[in-house]
């Protein structure tokens, strides 16, 4: 192993002794109280099965076959959560193959943070990770289940199955994906029609008709976003079957990894002899391999929250430091938008995870030596799915890239490192990814300008008042305020800026998903403006510094005068209400900062 790799896995484990010592002894008595439907009474099993088929009542009578939960993210609006739709019955139908039952436990929500960018519906995004993870313990708490299977994809989704299924952790899990759609616009096209938009040089009609070019079919959306970023750390973990992230729906081969993953997952049951269950898989080197596959591919900032919560439900401590201290070692091997012009579909056709796996163990930074759902170490994860004769086999990940351009070699990578940094200062601590960020704009020192909402961005760059180095602060977008929703349509328009040779930079205590692509962007700042942060009290024209070189983000004024400043009022309340907003309320109040996971459940204050 790198000495890094292990060092920070070291650390892991022992500022988490304590809290992975008390999970794990609830896991046992879960496990303890088992077998699980054996336990209920005649009324309640009576009730378990009352909607199924005869044929699955009587197995279900006994107790010597398994019952796998479906909880399934499905719905219509969700391109890449369509495909599941015809998910369980394929799901049932393996399951009776091996004599066993699946019964689709629950649904979840799923929003589309594609759809509401920009919109009041985005405020509710990061907290419906949480809900999400509270529907999948009231899908899994009848229990009636011996392993469960987990339909999801996007954003918030992943993490929200992953967080609630970790409260059952001593069972089984497999997740299951959809794949992405197919490719569409070039995304090099797709970013300049919208630049000419932000400038006014196209029109609303051809900017649709270039997204709708780009997100054009059922599937995951091609841009290696949170999404992509979610299935590629999942298989990583080892609680996918191996190379099934990025396989299209729709497909022979995509069927056949579902009909797999519904087999596996009933092999891994108690009634089939199993004895590990998703907590004992989720541990901190899995962690630890999830957090370096994020490094070396760039993928989304979203995940400095995620994983520490996903981490968190499995009592596993991780903070910020950990992701820079292993970006320092873990090269950069990917170029896929927006840290290149590629897709998630070039980066699957050049060799996918399996190569990426491969390299990254290869190179000592990836801990082999772990738990998976297919019962094997993550060599077992170098292997790419495919049918032969009709029989799904897994053959071994090409020995080279099929595009060096899109996914590197670990001896050759396009940086040395993973690309994310952490920043700190008299503002407080925030996040950059630098992946696609030009050196020259790793130092930005200029003017704030000061907005308390993105949409003010728009009219000062139409009105012509940004048309200089700048550096801007979006204020009052922390988790507290109004539930921390991304940025983006920031981004066209500081393109624009950078584009026309002005020094720019952002600095917000919202998200920005990594999607700031090319522009240096200090994000996930705490504490944020609503709770006491410096962000609060900055002005129009105080100069402010952002360097990713030495680590630091700071308004350049002294001390005294910094203190003796009063916040900016908060004129944010009408984001408390409306498109249900307001139910929210005890979620912004409760929820703990960026670096503690932003999550309503643990909270250390």
């Amino acid at each position: 192993m790198h000495s890094k790799v292990k060092q920070v896995t070291d650390r892991i484990r022992k500022r988490s002794v304590d809290s992975r010592k008390s999970y794990l002894e609830r896991l046992a008595q879960l496990r303890s109280d088992g077998p699980h439907r054996a336990s209920l009474s005649c009324g309640n099993l009576a009730h378990g099965f009352a909607g199924c088929e005869p044929g699955d009542k009587n197995t279900l009578r006994l107790m010597n076959q398994a019952n796998i939960a479906m909880v399934s993210a499905y719905n219509d609006m969700l391109s890449a959560h369509k495909p599941y739709e015809g998910f369980p019955d394929i799901i049932r139908e393996a399951a009776h193959g091996m004599g066993s039952v699946a019964q689709f436990a629950g649904g979840t929500p799923a929003m589309c943070d594609g759809v509401t960018q920009g919109q009041p519906g985005m405020e509710l995004s990061l907290f419906s990770r949480d809900v999400i993870a509270m529907s999948t313990a009231v899908a899994l708490t009848h229990n009636m289940f011996d392993g469960a299977l987990l339909l999801g994809i996007c954003d918030k989704i992943v993490p929200g199955l992953l967080i609630g299924a970790l409260g059952f952790g001593h069972l089984p899990v497999v997740l299951v994906p959809g794949g992405p759609m197919p490719s569409g616009l070039p995304n090099s096209e797709k970013q300049r029609i919208r630049q000419l938009y932000a400038e006014g040089r196209v029109d609303r009609e051809e900017l649709l008709e270039a997204e709708s070019r780009s997100y054009h079919s059922p599937g995951t959306c091609t841009f290696y976003g949170t999404a992509n970023s979610n299935q590629l750390l999942v298989e990583v973990m080892g609680l996918h079957l191996p190379g099934a992230a990025f396989v299209h729906p729709g497909t022979e081969l995509r069927d056949a990894l579902t009909r797999a993953a519904t087999e596996q997952v009933i092999r891994l049951s108690a009634p089939s002899g199993g004895r590990l269950g998703l907590g004992e898989m989720v541990d901190e080197k899995a962690i630890v391999n999830a957090l370096v596959a994020l490094l070396a591919t760039g993928g989304s900032t979203n995940h400095t929250m995620h994983w520490v919560a996903i981490a968190r439900a499995a009592g596993i401590i991780i903070d910020w430091d950990d992701f820079a201290d292993l970006s320092k070692v873990v090269p950069s091997m990917t170029r896929i938008y927006p840290n290149g012009q590629e897709d998630i579909n070039a980066f699957h056709e050049a060799g996918g995870t399996p190569y990426l796996i491969r390299e990254l163990l290869s190179a000592g930074l990836l801990h082999e030596d772990v738990l998976t759902v297919i019962g094997e170490g993550l060599s077992a994860y170098t292997r790419t799915p495919t049918l032969l004769d009709d029989k799904l086999v897994w053959q071994p990940a090409p020995e080279t890239s099929g595009n060096p351009g899109v996914l590197s070699s670990a001896e050759n990578p396009f940086a040395p490192d993973g690309g994310l940094r952490v920043l700190e200062g008299n503002l407080g601590r925030a996040v950059i990814k630098v992946s696609a960020v030009a050196p020259e704009h790793y130092r930005v020192s200029a003017p704030a300008v000061v907005f308390d909402d993105q949409n003010q961005l728009k009219a000062a760059f139409e009105a012509g008042e940004l048309d200089r180095d700048c550096v801007v602060v979006v204020r009052y977008q922390g988790v507290r305020a109004n539930g921390m929703p991304e940025l983006h349509k920031l981004t066209p328009y500081l393109g624009v800026l950078q584009d026309r040779g002005y020094r720019v930079a952002l600095v917000t205590d919202g998200r920005m998903s990594g999607a700031s692509g090319k522009v240096p962007a200090a994000i996930h700042l705490y504490p944020e403006g609503l709770r006491g942060g410096n962000i609060s009290k900055i002005r129009d024209g105080d100069l402010v510094t952002l360097d990713a070189d030495a680590g630091t983000i700071q308004v350049e004024l002294d001390e005294t005068a910094l203190t003796e400043r009063t916040a900016a009022p908060f004129a944010g309340e009408d984001h408390r209400w409306g498109y249900g907003r307001e139910l929210f309320g005890w979620m912004r109040r409760g929820a703990s900062h960026p670096e503690q996971g932003a999550s309503s459940f643990w909270n250390p204050e």
